[in-house]
């Protein structure tokens, strides 16, 4: 119950400034002003302001719309294309089907989504849109695996093999009876996926493979605050505190979700 709270605390505190941020910001988050360049933590400029001049709390809150922006979209994808996948190789009565369906997913899962990503970026140009399809698909292997697993464990119960011998239609199945009794393990996988997903785009975007700027992005701020690592160490730690609460946020939501959907891990709670 206790991580469930703390991360639903962080995760709501993101998700406030990034529904904040459409409405209000205390400065123009990509206005450029010379003449308060480098400005420490002041009255006006609570986080101060970067070589630019910009103000680094208007640029958090944009930033945290990007970073769930990335999250959503690329999660969505993940769990649109893997669970079915999962799904059928766990339905299905040939074993074949099913290995072919977890070798490709093998496959997928041999690349890692920052190598996707920087492949997709030198094909199809980088920016937020290719780091979210590249993102996504690297995560496909994990919700793939999650709902095969559930999805055999379901298919060995009573209340199923009843179905089964009603007649009931795999599909009939699938709907009725799997993807209730696994949604909260996909649950659970979408959260962790998300803390995933947030660091990956931070990762992108400080490599140039992300969000290209005028838009704030919590990555591209940790690049540009490199060259005044050294003098102006404000400029990283509030960008790199934001990225660390999102993915404590999402990670301890995650298991506090675990805790509560697990009906083992709930009856010790």
């Amino acid at each position: 119950m206790r991580n469930l709270l703390i991360g639903g605390i962080l995760v709501g505190l993101v998700v406030l400034a990034a529904l904040l941020s459409f409405a209000w910001t205390p400065f123009d988050p990509v206005k450029v002003d010379a003449a308060h360049r480098l400005l420490g933590f002041t009255g006006s400029h609570w986080f101060g302001t970067d070589k630019f001049g910009r103000d680094l709390l208007s640029q958090l809150m944009v930033g945290a719309r990007t970073t769930l922006y990335v999250g959503v979209v690329a999660v969505g994808i993940a769990a649109v294309i893997g669970t079915p996948l999962g799904v059928l190789a766990g339905m299905s009565e040939t074993t074949q089907l099913g290995e072919f369906v977890m070798r490709v997913n093998d496959l997928v899962l041999a690349f890692p989504a920052l190598l996707l990503a920087i492949m997709f970026g030198a094909v199809f140009g980088a920016d937020t849109l290719t780091a979210m399809v590249a993102i996504g698909i690297a995560t496909i292997p994990s919700f793939a695996r999650i709902a095969r697993s559930g999805t055999l464990q379901v298919m060995s119960t009573e209340f199923v093999l009843a179905a089964r011998a009603g007649g009931r239609s795999r599909l009939n199945i699938a709907l009725r009876h799997v993807l209730p009794n696994i949604s909260g393990l996909l649950i659970v996988q979408a959260s962790v996926s998300f803390a995933i997903a947030v660091l990956a785009e931070a990762a992108l975007s400080f490599l140039g493979f992300g969000t290209r700027p005028p838009t704030p992005s919590w990555g591209r701020m940790l690049q540009e605050s490199q060259e005044l690592l050294t003098v102006q160490p404000r400029l990283a730690l509030v960008p790199g505190i934001a990225i660390a609460v999102a993915v404590l946020g999402f990670n301890l939501l995650g298991d506090g979700l675990r805790d509560r959907l697990d009906p083992r891990l709930a009856a010790r709670v």
